[in-house]
């Protein structure tokens, strides 16, 4: 885990455009997950920032349109507790996918597809 020599596409995210929002990519909150991936999906540099989460096994927050916890992706994250008997729509996170360069290195998703979260 070595400290990454060109960070310099990371000016063009989303997350850098819309200054104050670091504490949205890095909450244990299930909406602002959400709203983070959701910021993610429409941003021109997810995939050089996927790609270096993966490289710097990030501990946690959201990267490239994924979850990560412990250098991994969570392919699913849901609150503590019993689950509710109706879903509540705050935990169908949205689905983003891995750019198909980065799905070996993401790992598989739990359904065999290599996808997005959820």
């Amino acid at each position: 885990m070595g400290v990454e020599s060109d960070v310099s596409w990371n000016v063009d995210g989303v997350c850098r455009r819309h200054g104050g929002l670091t504490e949205l990519f890095f909450s244990d909150h299930l909406s602002d997950i959400a709203l983070a991936k959701s910021l993610c999906a429409g941003c021109p540099v997810l995939a050089p920032c996927l790609q270096g989460a993966l490289r710097r096994e990030e501990p946690a927050g959201v990267w490239g349109g994924q979850l990560f916890r412990n250098g991994s992706i969570v392919w699913h994250k849901r609150p503590r507790g019993r689950p509710p008997r109706v879903p509540r729509p705050e935990h169908d996170l949205p689905d983003v996918p891995v750019p198909v360069h980065l799905r070996a290195r993401a790992g598989r998703h739990p359904t065999g597809g290599g996808g997005g979260a959820r």
